[in-house]
């Protein structure tokens, strides 16, 4: 049994993380941390797991195997830093801190590359939007396809805020609304364009994202010039994905319910008249996050990739 470590264990990635890895086979939570929560049942801050754990949260490291950070943007190059972890724990970020790959993380897409996740020590999960675009764009890319602007609208649950409350996260204004924000500069167009041009040069990407009046679960649908036919653009897809047990192409229509509470990724392929549509629906916190960091803790230590994330859908 793998003795796992959860940094910033309180808020959403953190509680996400909790909620599968106390139903994992093989693993143990050993150090559970939290300095705003420490010594509280994990149970009392997480009300649904009354019965699922008696852990408490504590507020200093101690030895694990496995250590993810889910703390806010910017404090994971911070806790390293005021922390010595062992060279031989395995480290999960979940923030932005090392998306760049440096200081020897690997970018933890494991459809992008799982045999490089396989024998990393560091990984820096991917954000959620760009996860959900990038399993839209792939295929596309790996086959040198995108020959032009690659177009996206996108949007987002209300959790892909985190938990600290700002303006547009309170209920009285997300509920029965719809907004737009980081047009174009979103800040996970860095690793969506690392991705992309990792064999050909990167394609420009014109990004709108929206704030959705809903919880969890992200659709992205993204568009451009492409020469082949609805049958050529499903074979290649399907035989892209045909090894990865989380991500699937659709002959239907795709929405956000298919996926939420999984860590699957649901694509949905239209070609019209010399351009492609790839909707891509995920769960923001699930295979956007905390669901995908598992994904890549069971690639580490070379489990079986779907262990633990064997999860159901809520449809309705």
């Amino acid at each position: 049994m793998a003795k796992i470590g959860i940094v910033g264990a309180a808020g959403y990635t953190g509680g996400e993380l909790l909620r599968i890895l106390v139903n994992h086979p093989d693993v143990v939570l050993t150090c559970i941390m939290s300095n705003s929560q420490a010594g509280k049942l994990v149970s009392d801050v997480h009300t649904d797991l009354l019965g699922s754990t008696h852990a408490r949260f504590c507020d200093q490291l101690c030895p694990v195997d496995v250590l993810f950070l889910c703390s806010g943007h910017g404090e994971s190059k911070k806790f390293l830093a005021a922390n010595e972890v062992p060279w031989h724990t395995k480290i999960v970020d979940l923030s932005t801190d090392f998306r760049d790959e440096s200081e020897g993380f690997v970018y933890g897409l494991p459809e992008f590359q799982k045999e490089k996740i396989r024998t990393a020590n560091k990984i820096a999960n991917p954000g959620c939007f760009a996860t959900s675009i990038e399993l839209a764009l792939m295929p596309l890319a790996a086959a040198g396809l995108i020959k032009s602007a690659v177009h996206v609208s996108a949007i987002t649950g209300s959790t892909g805020a985190g938990q600290a409350l700002s303006p547009t996260s309170h209920f009285s204004w997300r509920n029965n609304n719809v907004s737009i924000y980081k047009a174009f500069t979103h800040q996970h167009l860095t690793e969506i364009g690392m991705v992309l041009g990792s064999e050909y040069p990167a394609p420009k990407v014109n990004f709108i994202p929206y704030r959705g009046n809903f919880t969890r679960g992200i659709m992205a649908n993204v568009y451009t010039d492409f020469a082949g036919t609805q049958e050529e653009a499903m074979e290649l897809f399907e035989n892209y994905y045909r090894d990865s047990p989380f991500v699937f192409v659709s002959p239907q229509a795709v929405d956000v319910k298919q996926v939420v509470n999984t860590n699957k990724c649901f694509l949905h392929l239209e070609v019209h008249e010399g351009q492609i549509l790839i909707s891509s629906v995920i769960d923001n916190l699930l295979k956007g996050a905390s669901g995908q960091a598992v994904q890549n803790m069971n690639l580490m230590l070379g489990w079986d990739e779907t262990a633990g994330l064997r999860l159901k859908a809520a449809s309705f």
